[in-house]
């Protein structure tokens, strides 16, 4: 019977180390229950864990931003029958990488996740928690995996791939954050999860240029000068999307240029350098750049030509050397005589006691009048975006929530600012506490926006508890700033309130009233004035920043999601609001 049981236990080894040196030694998810892996069956190392297997505590709140996808407590999954495995700690991942997967969908696109566990803390790991969520979304994907309870990893394991399920039905072209959390999560959390950024493929990456004509275009265009010589860089289509040639028009002063490109591919495979002709000086122009194919998707930009302030002077001392010398003489003389006139011209003006000023009406004139060239704004690529904290009450309802959401979005996407969200950094809340996540947004960020509504006036109740009314606190936190800095001349333009169409000037509360005010849509151009200290109106000048006035901003893809969403909000407001819908905890983020 010896050779038999000694067969017997070789192939139950095998089958332990399958995991650890099968497939490169890489770890894929299999079909088991939680009741197999607390039984240790050895068949269950390494397993996908449904929500219908968990059961989620009592004391994790279902309004949560993480939903469902909240890291597990260790006894939730692992029972009490070994209370210690959860007293230890394990380090987080690391080497995450992200594997695109062939599917059907050409509108979507699907990924993988795989990683290593850490070195430290090994013996006690119990599984892996993986969350994907879209950055400027609010939904959050997540996949459980569980490691045998007889299962004993050693610092060799370090070594293993471990893998997720696929995660599908992703936009293209889109970005997205993927988190994986070693489990048991510690009390105290600090460095048990790791991060990574990553986009989805471009619709001719994922399908090729033929099925997706409409979807390729330059993204990077970088115009420079020199004297009157314009210079545009673009960045070419993948070598394999068979790009050959591009074109570029330019429109302004009446008139409209047309340039054919064809790029000398043994040069530079990326980028391509063209000229731009027949442009006049101070004349402000729209160009457009796309590959030379039907239906492609355009680039647009602006070209201002400026005045050279060198005047090729060469071009005019071709005659002999006598020539050379009568016209340095002549320069000499003229210099001589406007010396001299500076000085009389001085002595006149001592003498002069009444100075001429500008009449403030005259300026004000000006500043009202629009003129029908605008003047293009520039930004600079190379200087930090303004850091924006945006505030709000969740008291009000979904339909306002996904108004702020949406207003998020479209700022960051084509106001130039970097948005600070609370429904983006979910995680870092869970971690700081929703007060102190706000404290320090606060000190951080350049600017503060309180969406001002009904939720954030709402006093606190008695049966509420504190660190639930972050709301007030934030407010009178603000409030506080506000008074100080006023009482000690200091600038006040960090804080602003802002109220939608569907609500009132008397939303705002009393102690925000020292801060800038604007009403969203309508003051769209000026909130963008405030944040990049750009002045709208100077004189004979007026200022026109496309697509983010109150008429236009709608016909960006963010703007017609925003415009949407007040409308739904409107919808909803100009109901009459019952007695009960005012009771609520009024959540600011």
């Amino acid at each position: 019977m010896r050779p038999p049981m000694l067969i017997l236990h070789l192939l139950l080894l095998v089958s332990l180390s399958l995991c650890a040196h099968g497939e490169q030694m890489s770890c894929r998810p299999q079909n088991c229950t939680l009741e197999c892996i607390r039984r240790g069956d050895p068949r269950c190392e390494y397993c996908r864990i449904s929500a219908d297997d968990v059961q989620i505590s009592p004391s994790i709140p279902s309004s949560s931003p993480f939903g469902s996808c909240v890291p597990w407590p260790c006894h939730s999954f692992l029972g009490e029958e070994t209370p210690e495995v959860c007293k230890h700690y394990v380090h987080a991942p690391r080497n995450i990488q992200i594997e695109f997967k062939a599917n059907e969908e050409p509108t979507y696109d699907a990924i993988t996740v795989s990683w290593n566990p850490s070195l430290y803390g090994i013996a006690f790991l119990r599984g892996f928690q993986v969350t994907l969520q879209a950055l400027g979304g609010s939904q959050v994907l997540c996949q459980l995996f569980l490691l045998g309870t007889n299962l004993s990893l050693t610092p060799a394991h370090a070594q293993r791939v471990y893998h997720s399920d696929p995660f599908t039905h992703l936009s293209l072209d889109s970005e997205y954050v993927v988190t994986v959390m070693a489990l048991p999560v510690p009390e105290k959390w600090d460095q048990f999860y790791q991060r990574k950024l990553f986009f989805t493929r471009t619709c001719p990456e994922k399908n090729g240029l033929e099925a997706c004509k409409k979807d390729w275009y330059p993204r990077y265009v970088e115009v420079h000068q020199e004297n009157q010589e314009v210079y545009v860089t673009f960045n070419l289509a993948p070598e394999n999307f068979k790009v050959i040639q591009y074109f570029s028009s330019c429109f302004g002063g009446g008139l409209r240029n047309y340039t054919s490109i064809k790029p000398d591919l043994s040069v530079n495979k990326t980028h391509h350098t063209y000229r731009l002709q027949n442009l006049r000086a101070g004349t402000n122009y729209t160009c457009e750049i796309a590959a030379d194919v039907v239906d492609a998707v355009r680039k647009t930009f602006i070209v201002v030509i400026k005045h050279s302030s060198e005047e090729p002077l060469t071009s005019h001392f071709t005659e002999s050397s006598s020539l050379m010398v009568l016209l340095s003489v002549g320069i000499l003389l003229a210099a001589t005589a406007v010396l001299a006139f500076i000085v009389v011209y001085k002595n006149r003006l001592k003498k002069k006691t009444v100075q001429t000023k500008m009449r403030p009406e005259i300026i004000e004139h000006y500043y009202d009048k629009k003129l029908d060239e605008g003047q293009c704004v520039l930004l600079d690529r190379t200087t930090r975006p303004p850091r924006l904290l945006i505030c709000y009450s969740s008291n009000d309802g979904p339909a306002h929530v996904k108004v702020v959401l949406q207003l998020a979005v479209f700022l960051q996407k084509h106001m130039a600012t970097q948005v600070h969200l609370d429904l983006w950094e979910a995680l870092s809340i869970m971690e700081e506490g929703s007060m102190g996540w706000h404290c320090r947004r606060l000190n951080k960020c350049d600017f503060v926006l309180v969406i001002c509504s009904q939720g954030i006036l709402q006093n606190q109740s008695e049966d509420e508890e504190p660190l639930e009314n972050t709301a007030l606190a934030i407010v009178s936190m603000i409030g506080e700033e506000l008074c100080q800095a006023k009482a000690l001349g200091r600038d006040l333009s960090k804080y602003m309130v802002a109220t939608f169409e569907y609500l009132q000037e008397s939303d705002i509360p009393v102690a925000l009233s020292l801060a800038s005010r604007y009403t969203l849509t309508k003051d769209l151009p000026l909130l963008f004035s405030h944040l990049h200290g750009v002045a709208l109106q100077k004189p004979g000048v007026y200022l026109q920043v496309e697509n983010i006035s109150e008429s236009g901003y709608c016909k960006l893809p963010a703007g017609a999601a925003l415009q949407l969403a007040i409308q739904e909000a409107t919808a909803q407001f100009s109901e009459e609001p019952t007695e009960e819908e005012h009771v609520g905890i009024p959540i600011i983020s």
